[in-house]
C-alpha cells in the first residue's frame, strides 16, 4: 500500500476517533436502582429511560432467566448511557435489565421456569434468604458512559450500532436519541395530536418503533424542502431535524401548518391518510403525497373547496404512490404535485 494512502487512512481514523468521549463505570445494584428510582416520578432520575425508548417487552420467563444470571455471577452485558447536559445518564441500551432488576426488587413478579435454579423458582426477591438479597444488591454492573464530550457523530454511531440481541433500531428511533433539541421534542408532541392519530393507523408494532413520529418528520421535511431533496432519504431527514434542532423554529407556525392540513384532509379526503376506513396501516408514500400536496394547495389557495376527490381511487394516483424508486427526488416531486395539481384543478 502506497504511503500516500497508509496517511490517509491514519489520519481519517484519528480524525473519528476525537469525536468519541466515554467512561466505564461499575454500579451495585443497589446503587444503580437507587439512581434510577429515585426522583423518577417527577422525571429527575439520575439515570433515566428516553421517551424514545420502546415499552418494557420482556415477559415474565425472560425476566426470571436474567435475574438467575445475575445470581449465578454470569457475564451480564454492559448497559450503554449516554451523559446529558444536566449531568444525567439516559439509557441507550439496556433499559429492559434496568427495569427487570427494578420489578424483581420491589416483589412485583415471581420466579418462573428457572431450570438451572430450580429451588428458587416462585420466589420473590422477598423470598430469598436475607444473605442472598444482600449478596444480590451488592452484585456490580457495567456501565459504559458516552460523555458529553462526544459530538453528534459519536451519539449517532452508539445508537446505530447497539441493540438488543438482532433487534437492531430503527431509524426513527435513532434520530430520536440522536438528535436532542426542541424540534425532536415538538416531532413527539406531533405525533400524539388526536386529530393526526384518528386519521392514521398504526398497528402497536409500527408505535413502538416510531412510525407516527416518522410520518410527522417527512411532513414538515417535505413541506418545507422537497424541491431540495436529492440522494437518500435518511440522510434528508437526518441533516433536517438536526438543523432544526441547531437553528430554531417557530411552534405557532410549525402546529399551524399541521393542524390547517390534518383539518382539510378530514374534510375532504373519505379514509383521512390510510387507504380504507378500517386500515391499521398507514402508508408512507400515501401520507406524503397527500400532506404534503394538501399542504402546497393550500398555500396557493386558502379557500380550497374542491369538488371531486375520485382521483384517490385512480389507477395513476395508485402508480404515483407505489413502484420501482419510489424515494427518488423525481418520484417524490412527482406524487406530491400530483396530489396539489388534483386540488387546485377541480
Amino acid at each position: 500500500m502506497e504511503a500516500i494512502q497508509t496517511d490517509k487512512i491514519e489520519a481519517e481514523i484519528r480524525e473519528k476517533q476525537k469525536t468519541v468521549d466515554y467512561d466505564t463505570k461499575e454500579f451495585t445494584i443497589e446503587l444503580l436502582l437507587s439512581k434510577y428510582t429515585k426522583d423518577k416520578e417527577t422525571d429527575e432520575n439520575e439515570i433515566y429511560v428516553p421517551y424514545y425508548q420502546r415499552a418494557f417487552v420482556w415477559n415474565i420467563e425472560r425476566q426470571s432467566k436474567f435475574i438467575e444470571s445475575v445470581i449465578l455471577g454470569l457475564p451480564i452485558p454492559y448497559i450503554f448511557t449516554a451523559e446529558t447536559e444536566e449531568g444525567r445518564l439516559e439509557i441507550v441500551d439496556g433499559s429492559q435489565r434496568i427495569r427487570t432488576l427494578e420489578a424483581f426488587v420491589e416483589n412485583k413478579f415471581k420466579l418462573i421456569k428457572l431450570e438451572v435454579l430450580e429451588s428458587i423458582n416462585d420466589c420473590r426477591f422477598d423470598d430469598l434468604p436475607v444473605a442472598r438479597k444482600r449478596k444480590f444488591l451488592n452484585t456490580t454492573l457495567r456501565m459504559i458512559v458516552l460523555s458529553e464530550k462526544s459530538n453528534d457523530d459519536a451519539r449517532f454511531m452508539m445508537f446505530e450500532r447497539i441493540n438488543t440481541g438482532s433487534d437492531l433500531l430503527k431509524d426513527m428511533e435513532k434520530r430520536l436519541g440522536s438528535y436532542q433539541g426542541e424540534f425532536t421534542k415538538f416531532v413527539v408532541e406531533c405525533a400524539k395530536n388526536s386529530l393526526f392519530k384518528e386519521l392514521t393507523g398504526f398497528t402497536k408494532k409500527a408505535t413502538d418503533r416510531k412510525e407516527p413520529e416518522e410520518l410527522i418528520l417527512r411532513f414538515f421535511a417535505y413541506s418545507d424542502e422537497y424541491l431540495e431533496f436529492k440522494g437518500n432519504v435518511n440522510d434528508f431527514l437526518d441533516n433536517y431535524m438536526k438543523h432544526k434542532n441547531d437553528d430554531g423554529f417557530s411552534k405557532e407556525e410549525y402546529t399551524d401548518r399541521l393542524n390547517k392540513v390534518l383539518e382539510f384532509v378530514q374534510k375532504y379526503f373519505p379514509n383521512g391518510l390510510t387507504k380504507n376506513v378500517n386500515s391499521k396501516k398507514t402508508p408512507r408514500l400515501r401520507f406524503e403525497a397527500i400532506m404534503v400536496g394538501v399542504y402546497l394547495a393550500l398555500e396557493k389557495n386558502p379557500n380550497l373547496h374542491p369538488q371531486n376527490m375520485d382521483w384517490l381511487e385512480s389507477d395513476e394516483f395508485e402508480q404515483e404512490i407505489k413502484g420501482q424508486a419510489s424515494n427518488s427526488p423525481k418520484r417524490v416531486m412527482s406524487r406530491i404535485e400530483f396530489v396539489r395539481d388534483r386540488l387546485l384543478n377541480n
